[in-house]
């Protein structure tokens, strides 16, 4: 679909520079740019490829504005402006007609509404709902007495287990697995004995499940994801974990059971959190970080150490080990000074 700059910059709330005639059709890099493009610049990593690029217009702020050579659409969040604009030239497809698949298997005790689409290969069994304008694709099994509301798509080769609740305008992409067992075992004389999980799991509205992301149900009380919810692929969240509203969560993240995150938290890829923690509002966990204990207080934390050769890393590693006798050693010769 294409749109008039002036158009574009009314609809995502950017100030135009330039020609406000000049039709945009779709979105590209700042390198790979043509006629037609758009494209933005919101990481200074790329600034030098901004007065070679192609592009019809780019979304920048204002102080990236001089060196743009071409109509721009200037803001302060270009990143955000960007999301807008793609979701404006680039929608995503149509959904399926409303209707059921004739190879999809359907329980007479299954309630779906005229307006819900189920795809191919399909198992819904009995007491699931499925409200109006859900897409279920190719796939998908929704287990016993579970629960879709309205506008919520499934993708394809979903596996939403038995109890379950999945708010409105949803998307789980394919493989994601909501509702399985949780890992609770108990040791009888060396053998494990397995504890039945009979909580649930609950996801509220506009939420999104990565590809192969698991969520285990609870043991006794409800795994809950809470509305606004971003999850990347590959993410596992155990049972009674609690993730509050409007937290991101980038993919091979695993997150062990009863801990509870709260919103506005940004959580980088393979962090890992232990079980029973509490991480308060807006904390952001970078990247690769290892959490033993619970975050009381907002802001950004990090663990772990940076590359460095193998080498170098190694005699690092051997003083590390020797910390806190080199912390014994260094109080007890301030004890000596100060005597």
């Amino acid at each position: 679909m294409a749109y008039r700059l002036k158009q574009l910059a009314e609809r995502v709330g950017a100030r135009l520079e330039g020609d406000p005639d000049l039709r945009i059709n779709s979105v590209s890099t700042l390198r790979n740019a043509g006629p037609g493009n758009i494209s933005f610049l919101s990481n200074p990593a790329y600034k030098p490829q901004l007065s070679d690029t192609r592009a019809s217009a780019v979304i920048l702020s204002e102080d990236m504005l001089e060196n743009c050579p071409v109509a721009a659409l200037v803001t302060e969040d270009p990143y955000l402006v960007y999301a807008k604009t793609v979701k404006l030239l680039a929608p995503r497809s149509e959904p399926p007609p409303p209707g059921i698949h004739a190879s999809a298997v359907v329980d007479p005790d299954a309630k779906i509404h005229d307006s819900a689409s189920v795809g191919p290969h399909c198992v819904i069994e009995a007491g699931v709902q499925i409200a109006e304008r859900t897409v279920l694709g190719p796939g998908c099994i929704i287990a016993r007495d579970s629960r879709i509301d309205a506008d919520t798509q499934l993708v394809a080769r979903v596996t939403v287990c038995h109890g379950t609740r999945i708010g409105k305008r949803c998307l789980v992409h394919p493989g994601a697995v909501i509702g399985s067992d949780g890992f609770g075992l108990a040791n009888d004389h060396g053998v494990w004995l397995k504890i039945e999980q009979v909580g649930r799991v609950v996801i509220g509205d506009d939420v999104e499940i990565g590809a192969n992301t698991t969520i285990d149900r609870g043991a006794l009380d409800n795994t809950v994801v809470e509305d606004g919810v971003k999850l990347d692929n590959q993410v596992q969240v155990a049972h009674n974990v609690r993730i509050g509203q409007h937290t991101a969560i980038a993919g091979c993240v695993g997150i062990a059971g009863s801990t509870k995150i709260g919103r506005q938290c940004l959580i980088g890829g393979a962090v890992g959190l232990a079980g029973h923690l509490e991480i308060v509002d807006n904390v952001t966990l970078t990247g690769y970080s290892r959490v033993n204990s619970s975050v009381k207080r907002p802001g950004s934390y990090t663990s772990g150490t940076p590359l460095q050769p193998t080498k170098k890393w190694q005699k690092n590693s051997a003083r590390f080990r020797r910390l806190d006798e080199m912390a014994r050693r260094l109080a007890a010769l301030e004890k000596k000074i100060k005597a």
